[in-house]
């Protein structure tokens, strides 16, 4: 579930920045040459973006698996492809080897590919729809679950993953090409986290950037091997069930049974550092209130509520509440965003067309360097005939392919969703570039439960979760096209060449996506509500599915009245952010982000918690260090537990077990 944030206020001062640093740039008139869109794809560029786009994907489905909070990394990617591309030449000048300049050009075609890539791995359903598919989810919805029919369950393979995924994600490519000058030169809409990206790149081609990203480059490695051998040093200890530093009882034995402890991930420490303290807080509080407070008291309802001789991973018990109050949240604050953005969107959109003639003379008072990016943006264009018959060509395909793989799913289900779904990805890209958020995911559940209950009882599950992937794909691909076209404009790059790197890093991550759950699927035990690997987005989209087919009486015991209140607590939370005064709203705490942990635990929001803390005392010694080295320092963090999860992996396959096994027992008294 990754996140973007940004204010409008602080991406004015991103673009101005960003102004200054260009006009500077400008004066060198070597580097004022951008060289043609086929130049700016180099073949060191696509295998350092596949050897990148392998890293992360195998990072975030990491995160997928085990908590399904994914931060935004694309800043990171931006940062890796320059150290990636510099030692790359460094050592080549070192043997004597000519090699081309290193471009901001090709810097932003590589993050461009990588994001594409690794984006596959978040929003392609590896932890939530297509996991959700799975015969073990289906048992732990219940066998006997109404809505839950006998078979509708398909075992994830590596052939139908790919086959999927290649049919679906390269609709979103094409959905608003056409539309791209219109939503970044008229509308001027900002995308932060596409400007920030564009900031950075920038930054780091100019003589004084140079000098930062030296340090960030020095930063990066030198906790990237930390990270690594600090996770390869705890692997010794993980010799059996519940070992090692993973399971360190922190705050004692007692806590550590409600799964509040600190696990020693430097995952988790890197992701608080790039996530805000909000966010932090927000899981914490979760935490807090669910295994803290709400699950010791439903648990003493044992025998009044539900069964007492019925298992805790059940629907019908504990396991019932924990997964349906987090839809509640879950639902409650994606519905009020939702509807905010359309708002803001609709709004937006009506005073832009009221004011189609001061969008006109606005033009003529545009800077050079506005004049020079609006030149290279439009030059080298996208034929509209390629976009469109590339759509209809990719939409005939899915209408064919998807009900052949899944019966369940009618081909005019399909072909409704490809009708709507580019005025769908407008309305989202809009709201995206207005507000920072995707809210790709909040579509596609709408389409499962309006699927879910169209389909039938027989049919509802599984049409729904693959519906739902149909339509957030689209949505979240277009999106995501948007920002990077955003960051291409700002670094005068030409938007064929982002496009083909875009579908460059969609065809890599088709194939390496999957291999990268395969690679956890096989080597550990995923979908384990009890284990590391619990996948707690997959039992939530199923069990939404079977919410859209059966209703409310799929809810345990008063499940539904806790439902309502914490539906309802969820807008409340975020019409107080939105209506108080800044210095209090920006302390409500985020219902997404609080529905996390209520099926995961404590521990990991401890490591962002303490992720946080590092930042904020950072900040506080030397905070103008900390503003350009967190983003290393975080991603190296992230980048080197990653790198070990694929040796860790080979290890398990092979059946080579660690030599020790550290566990925390009670002291036993005579």
């Amino acid at each position: 579930m990754g996140t973007r944030g940004g204010r409008g206020e602080e991406t004015a001062e991103i673009e101005n920045d960003d102004v200054e640093e260009t006009r500077d740039h400008n004066n060198n008139k070597e580097t004022m040459m951008i060289p043609p869109w086929k130049e700016q794809i180099t073949v060191r560029g696509i295998v350092a973006s596949l050897i990148i786009g392998i890293i992360y994907s195998i990072i975030v489905m990491k995160l997928n698996l085990t908590t399904g909070l994914v931060p935004n990394l694309n800043v990171s990617a931006a940062l890796l492809a320059y150290v990636f591309i510099t030692s790359w030449t460094k050592i080549l000048v070192k043997a004597n080897i000519v090699t081309t300049p290193f471009t901001r050009q090709e810097n932003t075609i590589i993050q461009t590919c990588t994001v594409a890539c690794y984006s596959i791995a978040v929003g392609g359903g590896f932890g939530s729809y297509l996991l959700g598919l799975d015969k073990k989810t289906y048992e732990q919805a219940g066998i006997d679950t109404e809505g839950n029919p006998p078979g509708s369950y398909k075992e994830p393979g590596l052939d139908w993953m790919i086959g999927f995924l290649f049919v679906v994600s390269f609709v979103g490519l094409l959905a608003l090409v056409p539309l791209r000058k219109i939503m970044i030169i008229d509308y001027k809409l900002s995308y932060p986290s596409g400007t920030a990206t564009a900031v950075l790149i920038n930054g780091f081609h100019t003589s004084k950037g140079d000098k930062m990203a030296k340090k960030q480059v020095n930063g990066f490695m030198k906790f990237f091997s930390l990270s690594f051998v600090w996770s390869f040093f705890q692997w010794f200890y993980t010799g059996g069930e519940q070992c090692g530093f993973v399971n360190f009882p922190t705050f004692g034995l007692k806590a550590w049974r409600q799964t509040f402890y600190f696990d020693f991930s430097t995952t988790y420490i890197g992701a608080g550092m790039i996530c805000s303290h909000l966010v932090n807080l927000s899981l914490l509080l979760g935490a807090v209130l669910s295994w803290g407070v709400m699950w010791p008291l439903i648990s003493d309802k044992k025998g009044d509520w539900f069964p007492q001789n019925i298992k805790e991973s059940s629907m019908k018990s504990l396991n019932g509440y924990k997964v349906f109050i987090s839809i509640a949240l879950i639902l409650g604050d994606g519905l009020y965003n939702f509807l905010k953005t359309l708002l803001c969107t609709i709004k937006s959109m009506h005073a832009t067309f009221n004011n189609k003639k001061n969008l006109k003379t606005d033009d003529k008072n545009e800077t050079l360097d506005d004049l020079q990016r609006n030149e290279a943006f439009i030059k080298e264009s996208i034929p509209i005939w390629v976009a469109c018959i590339g759509y209809l060509f990719f939409s005939v395909i899915s209408i064919i392919v998807i009900p052949i793989m899944f019966p369940q799913l009618k081909w005019y289900y399909v072909v409704v969703a490809y009708i709507l779904a580019p005025s769908l990805s407008f309305c989202n890209a809009y709201g995206a570039g207005l507000t920072d958020m995707n809210m790709a995911y909040n579509y596609g559940k709408v389409s499962l439960f309006i699927l879910a209950a169209l389909a039938g009882k027989d049919n509802g599950v599984v049409a729904g979760l693959i519906g739902c992937g149909l339509i957030k794909s689209i949505v979240s691909i277009s999106s995501d096209l948007m920002h990077d076209l955003k960051t291409g404009y700002l670094t005068l790059t030409s938007p064929r060449s982002m496009l083909v790197s875009q579908a460059i890093g969609t065809a890599i991550g088709c194939i390496v996506a999957p291999l990268s759950f395969f690679l956890f699927y096989k080597a550990f035990d995923v979908g384990n509500p009890d284990g590391e690997y619990k996948a707690p987005y997959a039992i939530i989209y199923r069990n939404m599915a079977i919410l859209g087919v059966e209703g409310f009486s799929a809810l345990p015991r008063h499940c539904l009245e806790l439902c309502y209140g914490f539906f309802a607590f969820a807008v409340a939370a975020n019409l107080s952010r939105d209506l108080l005064p800044k210095r209090f709203g920006k302390w409500v705490p985020l219902p997404m982000a609080m529905a996390v942990p209520f099926l995961v635990g404590g521990y990991f929001a401890v490591d962002m918690c303490v992720g946080s803390l590092v930042v904020y005392v950072w900040h506080r010694v030397d905070g103008r260090k900390a503003g350009f080295m967190v983003p290393a320092v975080a991603s190296g963090l992230i980048c080197g537990d990653g790198l070990w999860i694929l040796p860790s992996s080979i290890l398990a396959l092979a059946k080579i077990n660690p030599p020790i096994c550290m566990s925390f027992l009670p002291t036993l008294r005579s």
